[in-house]
């Protein structure tokens, strides 16, 4: 069987990269991609890099265009997509790529976010440990999946391990990550012109402020936390895409360097998309980039008492849309790596 699929948000870099994916998805066929100030254009004008693809026009992004597809990917800035969603009944499989269908809690959302509270979907990061088991479960035969945060994600994997063996703490949870102007999307804003990035690194969302952290202390919850306390800094860094994630939390009282680094080889060791790198070894973002691979190293700080985890994710790819596609696969019953890669590009 072959799928229809429906893009909304093809000019944004969520999008691309969606699009990017699905156009080597045997089980697949694009039919439609839309934008909103972009419609009408032809799609290559704004993904240059899709030639494939370059039959294709961007229609508007309203419910009756994205209607009749088997699959409609919802790649809106945050607070858009729900908006869409409850006029697509028709669709088998809405996947939605922003933030509106991600959070249990309204009072989460209210003071992240504001606006329109929304129904939460089913959780699009295979690997997580959720209740006991792996959230992949829980996405079969999905018909609503909410893809997640490229950072919540990222730092989700790196700590949930660790939690669910009860060899860490949660009440002193610090991560600092490098991140790629391209998780911000495309819209021009001063502090994302190249001028402003090249040479630079620059803090933003500090102390507390940024809109991924109940996101990351849900999924600690669904590992058995009960009041995680999360300090999240993000910084901009030149270049196009990745995120370099180190976060540090303290060992549980009585855990052994063996049971810690056992938590991480057990969750991950059958994993294709999340690997344990060796002990001593230590993840770069130009190793994933374009990839769908979190790639991850567990250190053992004695002297200070404290697990690091660093992980390296590329935003676009496993941190968004290969994310989405791989939900997608296993909410269909396809092979779960299906147009996905643990290749990345280099140079």
């Amino acid at each position: 069987m072959t799928y229809s699929v429906a893009v909304s948000g093809a000019s944004g870099y969520a999008g691309g990269e969606i699009l990017r994916l699905l156009a080597n998805h045997p089980d697949v066929e694009i039919t439609t991609v839309t934008a909103h100030s972009n419609a009408g254009d032809p799609l290559v004008v704004h993904q240059p890099h899709l030639r494939g693809l370059r039959h294709l026009e961007l229609q508007p992004t309203t419910p009756e265009v994205l209607a009749g597809h088997d699959i409609v990917f919802l790649a809106l800035p945050h607070g858009q997509s729900g908006q869409y969603t409850d006029a697509l009944d028709s669709a088998d499989l809405v996947i939605d790529a922003g933030a509106d269908h991600r959070l249990t809690s309204s009072a989460a959302w209210d003071q992240f976010y504001g606006g329109e509270f929304h129904t939460p979907w089913t959780y699009g990061v295979p690997e997580l440990l959720v209740d006991g088991v792996k959230q992949r479960e829980n996405l079969v035969g999905a018909t609503r999946i909410a893809a997640p945060g490229c950072n919540a994600s990222t730092v989700s994997l790196s700590l949930v391990p660790g939690v669910a063996a009860g060899v860490i703490e949660t009440d002193d949870i610090v991560s600092v990550l490098a991140v790629g102007p391209s998780g911000a999307g495309k819209s021009l804003k001063t502090h994302l012109l190249g001028a402003e990035l090249i040479g630079s690194a620059n803090p933003y969302a500090v102390g507390g402020t940024h809109r991924h952290i109940p996101e990351i202390q849900q999924a600690l919850r669904g590992a058995g936390a009960t009041d995680p306390r999360v300090s999240f800094t993000p910084v901009l860094v030149p270049m196009a895409r990745g995120i370099l994630a180190t976060t540090t939390a303290r060992i549980a009282p009585g855990a052994t360097d063996a049971e810690i680094r056992a938590a991480w080889e057990s969750a991950y060791g059958d994993e294709a998309f999340v690997q344990l790198l060796p002990e001593g070894s230590h993840p770069r973002t130009a190793d994933v980039t374009g990839a769908n691979t979190a790639l991850m190293s567990v250190t053992i700080d004695r002297a200070a008492d404290r697990v690091i985890v660093v992980a390296a994710v590329d935003n676009l790819a496993k941190g968004t849309a290969g994310a989405a596609i791989q939900s997608m696969n296993i909410a269909l019953g396809l092979e779960e790596t299906t147009a996905l890669t643990t290749n990345g590009v280099a140079p």
